[in-house]
């Protein structure tokens, strides 16, 4: 391992410029009369004010990979600190969902402590993504403006008051009853003087898609338009009023293949490249979000057309996205842009499988020692309520398992037999995989506390019980493979086996279902259980939308907290394998772990 004596911070920029040469980079020829601007950028941070136990996978410069443990408030501090630092002129941004799906010693704060860290680190702009209407539409008014009315569940200003955030949030297509945006739609702001001045224009915004996201009270208060109407509209704006370059900050996302790589482009797929395909073409940068995914993009390669800079920084503060764009004041226009993500190394940590040690592959980047305080005060204060002993569980559960990540594995068995047990009357639960946040530690008497089950299912959805006949259910079960969303294995309870065939057309991919040893009758009624996301169709499961006699049971979390209760027997998760893959050769990228992202 590489030992590391140099600050945190000069190491950073220094091995960030040396990594410049193989990143993303669209040359043009430069003067030195050009300005730099340089962008830390950040998404997903998910209040994860703590290194949430997840590593970075990325290439270990001998033909393998390596791993390395990232993420925590404090090490992302330093870590966007040293990205600026190489920089005159700079600006720090967020592409959504830095609040909502956190862990606890945010969430039980209104994740009031995250816009806290957030002022910290020094944000400028943050786009408003899906999970910033978690708390519903006044709350998200209140992270802004501060205060302490109380406006969700929990009790605001427990621990101090709150002066909301210093950032703006910008939402651009995020519409309220009087035709206005709900945040201002873009900003500028100016680097220099005189005639070497420039000016960046910054449009930020959500996905269309958050309406399936939202309860109905948000989606009763503002819609979400189309990304690539509204962005355009404003591009024309924003030159008029003298932007020599243009970011868009959105919440939404792509995947790549292949080799993990956080600075990689190999196969992008996903609901950004519509966007992008109809963008105008004066957008110079494209700051992503919402996936979960780590890559670096010269959209070019894919659109000769559109020669978009586009990025994404991961999840949860374990990468930051430097940025780089060189912009001639004469000519009015970025004649340069260059990327690289930056892995935030933290801490080691052992997870269910393994020790996962720190890497000499990428630096080890030092804490922020007064967020590191700031944060263990909202830690102390969390301990109460997360180390509360709810159950038992003979072994932690690993969230990934190789291939068998897309259908939840022993984890997703576990989660779907507890909600088939928390739900009278039902003969089969299904949840979705990308639902599970973590891996199900437990603690060395084999206890398992609330903290532990908060991290695997964050969200406290109800559960719906429903009504759908074999032949809806059989359509559900062919929305797992079809091309409207990523593909995703259901992971569903004891004794409902999918059999599925990728070789074949699009909805006639599953050859077989069975419950209890028998195949499924198209015209039975079968009661199903899934959680309340499923059960409006999200993740692209709009087979049950169909689903008759709705009734409303308990959350995720407390079906699994009652399943794991009793101390004897200790709970076992289910080793039954419930997808059958006659073709596992044709398994798409989207089966596998995130490259750059090991949950």
């Amino acid at each position: 391992m590489i030992k590391l004596r140099i600050p945190a911070a000069l190491l950073l920029g220094s091995l960030t410029a040396l990594a410049l040469a193989g990143c993303a980079t669209v040359p043009a020829s430069q003067s030195s009369r050009t300005v730099t601007v340089g962008i830390a950028a950040i998404n997903d941070f998910h209040g994860n004010l703590e290194p949430p136990h997840q590593s970075v996978l990325l290439p270990d410069g001998e033909g393998g990979t390596a791993q390395a443990p990232a993420g925590g408030a404090a090490w992302l501090a330093s870590a966007v600190a040293g990205v600026r630092g190489q920089y005159a002129n700079h600006l720090t941004l967020a592409a959504g969902d830095l609040i909502g799906s956190s862990p606890l010693a945010s969430a039980l704060f209104l994740d009031e402590p995250a816009i806290e860290v957030m002022n910290r680190i020094g944000l400028d702009f943050a786009a408003a993504g899906n999970h910033e209407f978690d708390y519903g539409v006044p709350e998200l008014l209140r992270k802004q403006t501060g205060g302490c009315a109380k406006l969700a569940a929990a009790q605001p200003c427990q621990l101090e008051p709150f002066k909301g955030a210093k950032f703006a949030y910008l939402a651009a297509n995020t519409i309220t009853a009087d035709g206005k945006t709900l945040f201002p739609a873009s900003a500028m702001r100016t680097f220099g003087k005189g005639a070497g001045a420039v000016k960046v224009g910054v449009i930020g915004m959500t996905l269309k898609g958050t309406n399936a996201l939202v309860n109905a009270a948000v989606n009763k208060a503002v819609t979400f338009g189309d990304e690539a109407d509204t962005a355009n509209a404003l591009v024309e704006s924003l030159k008029q009023q003298g932007a020599d370059a243009v970011i868009l900050v959105i919440h939404e996302g792509g995947r790549t293949a292949g080799a993990p790589d956080p600075d990689g482009c190999n196969a992008l797929n996903g609901g950004i490249r519509p966007i992008l395909d109809r963008l105008d073409t004066r957008v110079d940068l494209v700051i992503s979000g919402h996936t979960h995914w780590a890559y670096v993009c010269d959209y070019a390669a894919y659109n000769k057309d559109k020669p978009f800079l586009l990025t994404s920084a991961g999840v949860w503060g374990e990468v930051v996205t430097d940025i780089a764009l060189e912009i001639d004041p004469r000519s009015h226009r970025v004649v340069s842009r260059r990327a690289h993500n930056v892995v935030v190394q933290s801490e080691a940590y052992v997870s269910p499988l393994k020790p996962i040690p720190l890497t000499g592959v990428v630096p080890k980047i030092a804490p922020d020692p007064a967020i590191a305080a700031y944060v263990a005060r909202y830690v102390a204060a969390s301990q109460a309520f997360t180390g509360r002993k709810v159950g038992w569980l003979a072994e932690p559960l690993e969230k990934s398992e190789g291939n068998a990540w897309g259908t939840g594995g022993r984890l997703g068995n576990l989660i779907a037999d507890a909600q088939l047990a928390a739900s009278p009357g039902a003969e089969i639960a299904c949840t979705n995989p990308f639902g599970i946040r973590r891996s199900l530690l437990t603690q060395p008497d084999r206890s398992v506390t609330y903290g532990d089950l908060y991290l695997v299912q964050p969200f406290n959805s109800e559960l719906i019980s429903m009504t759908l006949t074999g032949a809806e259910l059989k359509e559900a079960m062919e929305q797992q493979l079809d091309t409207d969303a990523p593909e995703q294995l259901l992971a569903c309870s004891a004794g409902f086996i999918v059999t599925i065939d990728r070789s074949r057309p699009e909805n006639d991919r599953v050859t077989a279902i069975t419950l209890g040893g028998q195949p499924l009758d198209p015209a039975r009624n079968y009661r199903v259980t899934v959680n309340s996301y499923l059960a409006n169709g999200g993740d692209s499961f709009a087979a049950f939308l169909k689903g008759r006699d709705r009734q409303v049971g308990t959350t995720d979390i407390a079906a699994l907290e009652a399943y794991l209760k009793p101390a004897s027997p200790v709970r076992s998760a289910s080793r039954e394998v419930r997808v059958i893959d006659l073709r596992p050769d044709l398994k798409t990228n989207n089966l596998k772990a995130p490259p750059g992202i090991t949950y």
